[in-house]
Order: structure tokens, then sequence, then C-alpha cells
């Protein structure tokens, strides 16, 4: 599932494929949507999907979820609560670590720094979550070197 770009081409009156993986860039918004989009994706019969960090997939991340499940198509998701909601595999930001540097950044801006003088941070602490009930689901098998890295690994 791609960016979401559905008001900025609509101003264009323009449509784009995104990243070659035939995504309309009219990427949909609610559940009905992502349906309609993933029909359409799946005629194109890939082997895997890589859902990306945009707001409305965060929202419709278990109809994302669902849609996948029942492709039988793995799937990786920006968010850590995919796994837990059945996603196969989840590689995110440690959304704890970044709350902790934007308090940072707020005590530095009431002692009076001012924000356009701050450093852009990036995320520097990131989560691995694997889901081995889908795995099995899916007829996959997790390398255990990977089952080691992970900080999340649903049963």
């Amino acid at each position: 599932m791609g960016r979401p770009l559905r008001r900025r081409h609509a101003e264009h009156g323009s449509r784009s494929r995104c990243h070659g993986c035939g995504c309309d860039a009219n990427a949909p918004i609610n559940e009905a949507e992502y349906e309609s989009a993933c029909a359409g994706l799946l005629r194109n019969r890939p082997e895997t999907l890589i859902v990306t960090d945009h707001a409305e997939n965060y929202v419709n991340q278990r109809a994302i979820v669902k849609l996948a499940a029942d492709a039988r198509l793995p799937a990786i998701y920006p968010f850590r609560e995919a796994v837990a909601a059945g996603g196969l595999l989840a590689y995110s930001a440690d959304v704890s670590d970044i709350h902790r540097q934007v308090a940072s950044y707020i005590d530095r801006i009431l002692r009076g720094e001012k924000p356009a003088d701050l450093p852009i941070q990036q995320p520097t602490k990131f989560q691995l979550g694997v889901n081995l009930k889908t795995a099995k689901t899916l007829g996959l098998t997790i390398p255990p070197s990977l089952l080691l890295r992970a900080d999340q690994v649903i049963e």
C-alpha cells in the first residue's frame, strides 16, 4: 500500500504508479477503498506486500492485515500493532524512544531555545515484531536468527 497522494494528485489532475509495484497513486483512505485497491493489486499476483507508514495505513491497519491474510500474502508493516492484529512482520521505530526525544525538545524550547535552531532528529531505536502463528498459516519458516533479534514474538 503506497503513499496516500489522493489530494495532491487531484489538484494536478495527474495519476502515477508508485515504485513500480502497480499501486494507484490515488491511495485508499477507508476500508472499502482498501478492499478495492487490494483486489486490483492481487490481479498482478504479488509475492509480498510492504505497507508504508502513512496515517491512512495506520488507521486502516486491521483492514490491511485482514486483506493480506485473506490473500495469503506475506506482509511487513511499519507499525508494531499490526503484528498483534495478525500481521506477519513489523519493523518500526520505537515510539517510547521517540517520545523521549520529543520531551527533550519540549524542555529545550521551554528553556528558551528557538525551535528553528534545533537539529532535526531521526529515530535511533527500532523494533522487530514477528507473528509465528501467521507464519505457520502462510506455510513460512522464520529463521532462528531473525527470531533471536525480534523484540516481540507472537506464538
